[in-house]
C-alpha cells in the first residue's frame, strides 16, 4: 500500500471514529454491539487499547525489509469463530476496562487524545517500514491494516458508514483475502468477512 493511500485512509478512519465516538451518550455506550460479548463501551475500550499500541509502534521504524503486507497481515493471525481460541480472557479483559469508569463514555476523554496523538504522529511518520507484532510493514501498510481494523469497529458501533476511503479499503481487503468476486456493498462485505454477519457459508477473514 502506498504510503500516501495508507496515511489518507487512516486519518479518515480516525476522523470518523472521533465524530461517532463525540455522538455518544452513556446509554448508547451501553448499547449491545455487533462484536459478540460486547458492548459498544466494551469496543472502546478495546479499540483504545489497539491504538496506544499502534502509537508505540509507530516509533520501531526499521531499515528490515517488510515480512508482511496490508492483506497477508490479516492472515498471519487469522481470525476464528471458536470463543476459546478468540480468547474469552480478552474479551473479558476490555469488558472489566469499560466498567472500571464511572460512567460509560467516561472511556472517551481517554480515547480522544489517543486518537489526536496518533494523527499527529501518522502525519509525521515517514515513507519507511515499521516492526510492528513481530511483523515488519511498510508505514503504508501499517496505516492501511489500521484503518480497516477502524473500519469494522466503527461499522460495530454505529450503523452510520465509517469514512468513505477506510470502507473501500477495508472491502478490498476482504475482496483480496476471499480471492473471489463477492456481491454485495462495501459495508455489507466488510461485515461478512469480519463475521458480523453471514457471509456465504465462507469463514472471517478479518479479525
Amino acid at each position: 500500500m502506498d504510503h500516501a493511500d495508507g496515511l489518507t485512509a487512516f486519518l479518515a478512519a480516525l476522523d470518523s471514529f472521533d465524530r461517532v465516538c463525540e455522538s455518544l451518550t452513556d446509554e448508547r455506550a451501553l448499547n449491545p454491539s455487533r462484536c459478540h460479548g460486547w458492548v459498544v463501551a466494551d469496543v472502546l475500550a478495546h479499540v483504545h487499547l489497539g491504538l496506544q499500541e499502534l502509537l508505540l509502534g509507530m516509533q520501531h521504524t526499521t531499515g528490515a525489509e517488510p515480512t508482511t503486507d496490508a492483506a497477508d497481515y490479516w492472515r498471519a493471525t487469522p481470525p476464528t469463530t471458536d470463543p476459546d481460541a478468540e480468547g474469552i480472557d480478552g474479551l473479558v479483559f476490555a469488558r472489566r476496562i469499560s466498567a472500571a469508569y464511572r460512567r460509560p463514555t467516561g472511556l472517551i476523554g481517554h480515547l480522544r487524545p489517543t486518537l489526536e496523538g496518533l494523527a499527529r504522529a501518522a502525519d509525521r511518520l515517514g515513507d519507511t517500514a515499521v516492526e510492528f507484532q513481530g511483523h515488519v510493514l511498510t508505514s503504508g501498510d501499517l496505516l492501511a491494516t489500521w484503518a480497516v481494523e477502524l473500519a469494522v469497529h466503527h461499522l460495530d458501533i454505529t450503523d452510520e458508514p465509517p469514512a468513505e476511503p477506510a470502507l473501500r479499503l477495508a472491502a478490498a481487503t476482504v475482496r483480496a483475502l476471499v480471492g473471489e468476486p463477492l456481491t454485495g456493498s462495501d459495508t455489507e462485505i466488510v461485515l461478512g468477512g469480519a463475521d458480523r454477519i453471514p457471509f456465504g457459508g465462507r469463514p472471517a477473514v478479518l479479525g
